[in-house]
């Protein structure tokens, strides 16, 4: 990102009691495994068709976020597709622990959905400065007078505002009406009040039966319950709108690119991703960094019960979908995650970092190891293949801490907060994108893709050659 962000953030440590540790890992696994999941979500469609209720989805629009104005998009194309009662909420960005860095979530949604938009087909303007504070009065006043339907122009309105075009918001007001200000606000207060109510923080959000899905990244999961359920109005053809696929070759490239990885070992995205990312790299023959970085809970960074609600049950969707066996786990905050830490320069130096990483990360999500016992970290090293005799002498220093404390602060430079993040850098270290999320790794996929293809036309043109393609 071409703007550079101000350091931002706190250090802190957090290491709860065993008992504390034991029970939230306990709670974690029986409510994220895949059968419970199930087991709600078939109680929730008991529970509607007792009452005789239509599949009823409410959607959270909040007019200056920029995942907002791609999720706008898909009302529209999701009640033509599905017998649904759409209900659209207005809100606006919460001031809590939820969202500890609202300016830079502001700053991030305007610059991500306009990279993701055209992969999903849809608009959003790559150029632009952020949301005009008065602008976003005025098209909210718009919305808010037409409390159902009228989706195209909640587009149209975002549209206006995004690109800052004062003439067309206020031609939009004299088309479609304007609600009084007083009016307004308080459509955004009681939006606000329903997402409180059902337990959640964000814009952008679409409830349905008991689950949060968020924007156009989480929707395909939306639609394929809604499938599932004999919702759809065709029977055949798939969901709107899939997430795209990581693009793992053809193109290879010849180490003149850099994939900086930014994993947390705390993170359930992290643990998802994590091998994809290193797959990534070595199918495409891109140059592979990776920064590991404290958990955010770890530097100062708050996690209320309601986030790490919901960050469990999207990470077990999420997980589901990349076909992992996922989600028992035994929660390794605080003493593992730095005696890990405290062992990776180590490691690196034997060309064994990333396999430690990896075995940290399958113990404590997928495997259920405590590894805040000397059993656990024992079997993370030996399944690393490094040897636990020299590591029990290495372990628990404090020489890694500045390295990663910079790593830290490089994410911040280029706007990011929280992990997994990625970074893509030229042959120069310019950098080329730089995003949060284990949902953006196919973004960072097709851009490697993208730029092989551009720089084999050019070498074809020069020297009659192309780049290799990814050996089977």
């Amino acid at each position: 990102m071409a703007k550079e962000f101000a350091d931002q953030g706190g250090a802190a440590t957090m290491n709860p009691p065993a008992i504390v540790r034991w029970a939230t890992s306990k709670l974690m696994s029986r409510l994220w495994r895949a059968s419970a999941i199930t087991r709600r979500r078939a109680k929730a469609e008991r529970v509607r068709k007792r009452k005789g209720a239509p599949h009823r989805v409410e959607y959270f629009h909040q007019i200056d976020d920029g995942y907002s104005q791609l999720a706008a998009q898909l009302l529209e194309p999701l009640v033509g597709r599905y017998e649904i009662d759409l209900v659209v909420h207005l809100v606006s960005a919460e001031a809590s622990l939820n969202l500890p860095e609202p300016d830079l979530l502001r700053e991030l949604s305007r610059y991500d959905s306009g990279r993701v938009a055209p992969h999903y087909g849809l608009r959003f303007p790559t150029e632009g400065e952020s949301v005009d504070p008065e602008l976003a009065k005025i098209a909210m006043r718009i919305i808010a007078a037409h409390p159902e339907g009228l989706w195209e122009v909640m587009v149209k309105v975002g549209e206006a505002l995004w690109t800052g075009n004062r003439a067309a918001l206020e031609e939009l007001g004299r088309v479609h009406g304007m609600a009084e200000p007083d009016a307004a606000s308080d459509r955004v207060a009681n939006g606000n009040a329903r997402r409180e109510k059902l337990g959640h923080y964000s814009g952008a959000m679409f409830y349905y039966g008991g689950e949060w899905y968020w924007g156009v990244d989480r929707v395909y999961h939306l639609e394929e319950r809604l499938a599932e359920l004999g919702a759809g109005k065709v029977k055949a053809g798939g969901v709107l709108f899939p997430r795209p696929e990581i693009e793992f070759g053809p193109l290879r490239d010849d180490g003149r690119l850099t994939l900086e990885i930014y994993p947390s070992l705390r993170s359930p995205y992290t643990s998802l991703i994590f091998d994809h990312a290193v797959r990534l790299a070595e199918k495409t023959g891109v140059r592979m960094v990776i920064r590991p970085v404290l958990p955010m809970v770890m530097r100062g960074v708050p996690a209320t019960r309601q986030k790490g609600f919901y960050i469990f049950s999207d990470a077990a969707r999420e997980a589901r979908a990349l076909g992992l066996e996922w989600g028992l786990i035994s929660d390794p905050i605080g003493e593992p995650v730095r005696n890990v830490y405290s062992l990776y320069p180590w490691a690196v130096e034997q060309g064994r970092g990333t396999p430690l990483l990896r075995a940290f990360l399958h113990a404590a999500f997928f495997d259920g190891v405590n590894t805040n016992t000397r059993g656990g970290m024992q079997a993370v090293v030996e399944n690393a293949g490094l040897v636990w005799s020299e590591a029990r002498g290495i372990m628990g220093n404090s020489d890694w801490e500045d390295e990663f404390e910079a790593n830290r602060l490089a994410m911040y430079k280029f706007g990011s907060w929280g992990v997994p993040s990625f970074r893509l850098l030229d042959e120069k270290g310019s950098e080329l994108l730089g995003l949060w999320g284990q949902d953006r790794l196919w973004l960072f996929s097709r851009e490697i893709q993208r730029l092989l293809r551009a720089r084999g036309g050019a070498e074809h043109a020069n020297s009659g050659t192309n780049p290799r393609p990814v050996p089977e």
